[in-house]
């Protein structure tokens, strides 16, 4: 399964790992469905290490919620790791603590592994071009996005390589 996130730096195909991840998979694909990530502002970014989102348009960036009407338990899975550019993951305050907020990798990060769930990665160039877009967005000091930075909406394909 894969959806794409337009964003308002360009296209972001994403494949999401749902045999892996179920639970996790399910609740990002619902809230993609329900437009829940529609105008979701990239809230946080440190080039070199990651881009978070997920918070709705008009809640704030400390608002993270799921589909299951209370934060959920982690769906950590040994092989999948942070261990690349494009790897998609949730975001959480700690363990069991997942909502809708989720991050995008810009370089490994192996010192989250077991700590947060990886659930996807970005595929394709144009998205990794779209990433580097990202990546070069204004943020201050403590990672706070300066910049407009935003997914515009989402579209859900069946297929990872569907256009």
């Amino acid at each position: 399964m894969s959806v794409t996130l337009r964003t308002t730096q360009g296209n972001l195909k994403v494949e999401v790992f749902c045999e892996s991840v179920p639970k996790t998979a399910e609740n990002f694909l619902a809230l993609c469905a329900s437009s829940f990530y529609t105008s979701s502002p990239f809230h946080r970014s440190y080039p070199g290490f990651m881009i978070q989102t997920g918070s709705p348009a008009t809640g704030g960036p400390k608002v993270s919620t799921s589909i299951y009407g209370s934060l959920f338990d982690d769906d950590l899975r040994p092989s999948l790791r942070h261990n690349a550019r494009g790897i998609i993951s949730m975001a959480n305050k700690g363990p069991n603590t997942n909502g809708s907020q989720f991050f995008i990798l810009f370089a490994p990060a192996p010192h989250l592994d077991g700590r947060n769930t990886v659930f996807g990665k970005v595929i394709g160039s144009e998205s990794m071009e779209t990433l580097a877009q990202l990546e070069a967005v204004e943020a201050d000091a403590k990672g706070k996005v300066k910049a407009e930075a935003r997914i515009e909406d989402v579209t859900i394909h069946a297929n990872p390589l569907a256009g």
